[in-house]
C-alpha cells in the first residue's frame, strides 16, 4: 500500500481499480491515508496490549529497512518517544534490539534488572538472549498473576524473615533493633538459608537443640529466638503457602524435655542477699555500686528502667518512683559495629507504675545524690531526656552488660574473701551463685510473693502484663516458704 502510495503521489495519472472504474487521485490518498491510520491504530493496540519489545524485535526481523519507518509512525501514537527511540537504537553484539533492562555484558551473558516486592534491585542472567526472554516472560508472568518467588515455593526462610518485618511498622525502634540483632546472630545464615515450603517440624526441633548444644544457650533464649521463628511460618501459613506451621508444639516440647528446674531462674536466698549488699556497701573497691544495686534489689524494676531512671521520677515526698520509659543499649541498626542508647515506652500500659520506695531504697537515692555533689551528676542526654540518676565512672548512663560484669566482680572477690573467712571460723560459708540483673529483679518478687498474699498488688508493682508470670513466681516462692515453715515446726515440736 505504501509503494503505490509513493507512486501516485508522484503521479498524474489515475490508476484502475480492481473493480474496472478510475479512481480518482485525491480519492485514492484519502483512503490510503485512512488505511495507514487503520493500521497505526491496530499496531497501538497491539503495543499496548501486549509487550511493546517483543513487538518491536519482530518488527526489526521482519520489515527489515521499514522499521525505522514504522517506528515515526508509531511515535506519534505511543506517549514516549524517547522510549521509542531507545527501543530502536540499543542493540547486543548481534544486532538485536534490547529491551528495557536488558543488558549485555562483556562476557557476553545477558542480564535482565528488576526490582522484587521490597524495592530490591535483582538480576536474572542467560548465556543467551532468547533464553534470558524466557526468563523474563516467566517473571512477568508471575508477577502479573500476583505470583513471586514466594508463593512460587522457592522462598527462604530470611525471605519470609524480611517481608513480616517490613509489615511491622508498630515496633518500636529498640524491639526492631532487637529481633535483627537475634535473627542474624543466630538464624540467617543457618537456618534462614532453608526453603520455607521444605521445612518440617523435625527441622526447627533439631534447630532449637543445636542452639542449645553448640551455643550453650539457655531455653529462654531460645524461647526468644522461636518468638521470630513461629511467626515467620504463621505468615507463611496465612498466605496460604504452607498449610500447617511446622514450629507449632516446638518450644513446648523442648521446655519438657530440658532438666526440671535445670534452666530455671532462682532468686537469692535471703543470707546470699545480705552478704552481697553488706559486702558491696563496706567494699573499699565497690562501694560506689551500693546505691544501684540496692534500687535494683529494692525495687524488682528492669535494668533498663533503673538505668533509664530520671531525678524527675523520683518523688521524695511521697517515697514513690514512677517508671513511665526505659533506656536499652543496642548494636546500632546501621552500623553492626556500633552500639547506641535509645529511650522507649514500656512495651505495655501495665509496665506504666509507680513503685513504692523501701526505706533502703530511699537512703540508696539519697547517697546517691550527695556523692553527685561531689564527682558530678550525670550530663548525658538521650533522645532528648536528661537528668538520669545513676552514672558510670565516665558520667554517662550504664549499659547492662557493665553492670553484670561488676555483680560478677563483687561476687567473685566475695566468695573468695567469705571461702577465707569460714575455713577460720569452721563454719560452712555464704557463696553468692553466679547471677544477673534480671535475678535481682526475680529476688524482689520472690521476697514480695513471700510476705505478700495479694497476687493482683505483686502483678501491678512488677508490671507484669499477664499474670500468670506473677503466678509462676508466687506459686515458686510460697513452695520454698511451705518448705521452710514445716523445718520451723519440727524444730518447735517435742512430739516425735
Amino acid at each position: 500500500m505504501i509503494f503505490w502510495m509513493n507512486i501516485w503521489s508522484h503521479s498524474g495519472s489515475p490508476i484502475d481499480g480492481s473493480n474496472g472504474y478510475r479512481i480518482d487521485r485525491k480519492d485514492f490518498l484519502c483512503k490510503c491515508q485512512k488505511m495507514l491510520a487503520t493500521i497505526c491504530s491496530v499496531l497501538y493496540t497491539m503495543v499496548r496490549l501486549n509487550n511493546k519489545s517483543d513487538f518491536f524485535q519482530s518488527l526489526d526481523t521482519n520489515l527489515g529497512a521499514s522499521r525505522i519507518f514504522v517506528f515515526k509512525i508509531l511515535s506519534y501514537f505511543y506517549v514516549d518517544r524517547k522510549e521509542v527511540d531507545a527501543m530502536a537504537g540499543r542493540k547486543d553484539s548481534r544486532g538485536r534490539v534490547l529491551k528495557k533492562g536488558e543488558c549485555q555484558r562483556k562476557d557476553g551473558r545477558y542480564s535482565y534488572a528488576y526490582t522484587d516486592p521490597f524495592g530490591k534491585r535483582r538480576y536474572i542472567y542467560a548465556n543467551d538472549l532468547m533464553k534470558l526472554r524466557s526468563k523474563e516472560q516467566q517473571l512477568q508472568k508471575d508477577q502479573l498473576d500476583g505470583l513471586d518467588i514466594y508463593t512460587a515455593g522457592k522462598a527462604t526462610v530470611n525471605y519470609v524473615f524480611d517481608r513480616y518485618l517490613s509489615m511491622k511498622s508498630e515496633l518500636r525502634p529498640s524491639t526492631y533493633t532487637s529481633y535483627v540483632y537475634m535473627y542474624d546472630r543466630y538464624v540467617r545464615d543457618t537456618f534462614g538459608k532453608k526453603l520455607v515450603a521444605e521445612v518440617k517440624y523435625s527441622d526447627v526441633m533439631f534447630f532449637y537443640e543445636r542452639l542449645m548444644q553448640n551455643y550453650k544457650l539457655q531455653v529462654g533464649t531460645v524461647d526468644n529466638i522461636h518468638t521470630l521463628i513461629h511467626p515467620i511460618f504463621k505468615l507463611a501459613v496465612r498466605d496460604s503457602i504452607i498449610r500447617i506451621n511446622p514450629a507449632d508444639g516446638c518450644m513446648a516440647e523442648i521446655k519438657k524435655k530440658s532438666t526440671t528446674g535445670a534452666n530455671k531462674r532462682k532468686a537469692l536466698t535471703i543470707p546470699q542477699q545480705k552478704a552481697f549488699i553488706d559486702y558491696t556497701q563496706h567494699s573499699e573497691v565497690y562501694y560506689r555500686w551500693a546505691p544501684l544495686f540496692t534500687v535494683l534489689l529494692g525495687t524488682g524494676c528492669r535494668v533498663g528502667e533503673i538505668i533509664g531512671l530520671r531525678w524527675d521520677d523520683v518523688d521524695f515526698a511521697e517515697r514513690t518512683i514512677n517508671i513511665n520509659h526505659s533506656v536499652s543499649y543496642r548494636a546500632d541498626a546501621k552500623d553492626d559495629f556500633r552500639c547506641s542508647y535509645s529511650v522507649s515506652k514500656p512495651k505495655t500500659e501495665a509496665g506504666i507504675r509507680n513503685v513504692p520506695m523501701l526505706d533502703a531504697v530511699y537512703e540508696a537515692l539519697q547517697d546517691e545524690k550527695r556523692y553527685q555533689k561531689i564527682e558530678g551528676s550525670n550530663e548525658m542526654t538521650i533522645d532528648g531526656m536528661s537528668g538520669f540518676i545513676f552514672r558510670n565512672r565516665y558520667g554517662a548512663v550504664h549499659n547492662p552488660q557493665g553492670i553484670n560484669n561488676a555483680i560478677k566482680r563483687v561476687s567473685d572477690a566475695y566468695n573468695a574473701e567469705e571461702i577465707i573467712k569460714a575455713k577460720k571460723e569452721k563454719r560452712e560459708p555464704i557463696l553468692i551463685p553466679h547471677f544477673t540483673c534480671h535475678h535481682m529483679r526475680h529476688t524482689f518478687c520472690t521476697r514480695l510473693c513471700e510476705q505478700e498474699p495479694n497476687v493482683k498488688v505483686i502483678q501491678e508493682i512488677m508490671g507484669h502484663k499477664n499474670i500468670q508470670t506473677t503466678l509462676d513466681i508466687y506459686a515458686d516462692a510460697t513452695e520454698e516458704a511451705k518448705k521452710e515453715s514445716m523445718v520451723r515446726l519440727s524444730e518447735k515440736l517435742d512430739v516425735f
